[in-house]
């Protein structure tokens, strides 16, 4: 057992009460057994090599579609909305280099919301970000974000998630607005005072651990 198993077992199972197993069309028991792999890798993990409770534990898309996934997050009860078609919300890809690992479950280490980056043009906070060797936060990632941290929305700032961008240059972003979390989008060479631009330090898929 180790401190990174139970925080991936934590967010698991805030993933099944949210409903996902319903958005993969398969059974609550199922669900649990793609990250049954991934849970075990990481419950064998000595102090040394323990990733910590900063992780979030993301699935692919292959597994849950992301057009509806901000409907289930959450604060005190407002929940997330978009104005988004669901044809945009999956046009935004993630870049190359900044693809998931393989597997029906990864995870991230050491998300932010990327405060240090905040009121910065997507490109320019890109430039930052690689130059600081650190990784942009996907738009599944940031979902992950809202779903498993929603107070960061009130805590911190609302987020930019360079690591995907659609075929019109626009990123996907996730901010406070109506109380609630939102699901939007901005354009590369635009900047808020809302917004930060999310990072992580690494990815981590089962076969990474090997």
């Amino acid at each position: 057992m180790s401190i990174a198993s139970d925080e991936a077992r934590r967010q698991l199972d805030r993933l099944v009460a949210l409903g996902y197993p319903d958005v993969a069309d398969i059974s609550a028991a199922a669900f649990r057994a793609l990250a049954r792999p991934l849970i075990g890798v990481l419950e064998g993990l000595d102090a040394q090599h323990d990733l910590g409770s900063k992780i979030l534990l993301v699935p692919t898309r292959e597994l849950v579609s992301p057009e509806s996934l901000i409907a289930r997050t959450s604060i005190y009860r407002m929940a997330g909305f978009t104005t988004m078609p669901p044809r945009d919300i999956a046009s935004f890809l993630p870049q190359d280099g900044f693809e998931p690992p393989e597997g029906p479950f990864y995870l991230v280490v050491d998300p932010h919301t990327g405060t240090c980056y905040i009121n910065r043009e997507p490109d320019v906070a890109r430039k930052l970000i690689d130059s600081d060797e650190r990784l942009p936060l996907t738009l599944e990632e940031g979902l992950a974000i809202a779903t498993q941290h929603p107070e960061w929305l009130l805590e911190k700032n609302g987020f930019n998630l360079l690591g995907s961008r659609s075929a019109d240059g626009r990123v996907p972003s996730i901010w406070m607005s109506q109380n609630a979390p939102r699901l939007g989008a901005v354009w590369p060479n635009s900047k808020h005072t809302w917004l930060g631009n999310a990072y992580c330090a690494a990815r981590r898929g089962v076969s990474l651990f090997r």
